[in-house]
């Protein structure tokens, strides 16, 4: 479901009154943990953390006029969708995230390359969300996007 909204707290208040509270505590979760030097925006219709052109000015390579994505928040049909591209190309972070899951939440990680699915808004577990916000910088992320992008 993409949003037309135009700024992040425009998105949270065209969401049904059951998603409002907990994506606006995502939202606060995240930007209480963001490195310095990323900035959130509406992208692809979803609340979206990138790498502005003013840092990194080619751009995301699929669309240069866009910024580079590292994060994005949307509040899908059936669940609460977070998408990491950190983790979709970090081995090594990725298995951090796997090994720390269990120690936060009884839930089972439903995930896909780059998306960690909440179905249960009320076990998302916020401070390991928060820990992974703050793992890769955007000088870090820069290096590992260009590494995958010119192989």
């Amino acid at each position: 479901m993409q949003s037309k909204a135009k700024t992040p707290q425009q998105y949270i208040n065209e969401l049904p009154e059951d998603r409002k509270e907990i994506m606006a505590t995502f939202r606060n979760v995240i930007l209480d943990n963001l490195p310095e030097g990323f900035e959130e925006q509406m992208t692809y219709g979803m609340l979206g953390y990138v790498v502005p052109h003013s840092r990194y000015p080619d751009g995301y390579h699929c669309d240069p006029k866009q910024p580079l994505p590292f994060i994005s928040l949307a509040s899908q049909k059936n669940h609460i969708a977070l998408y990491h591209s950190g983790i979709y190309s970090d081995t090594e972070l990725l298995n951090w995230f796997k090994n720390e899951w269990p120690k936060y939440t009884t839930n089972k990680l439903d995930m896909g390359k780059s998306c960690i699915r909440f179905k249960n808004p009320k076990k998302i577990p916020f401070e390991l969300m928060g820990e992974l916000t703050r793992k890769m910088t955007v000088d870090q992320w820069i290096e590992r996007y260009e590494s995958a992008i010119k192989n």
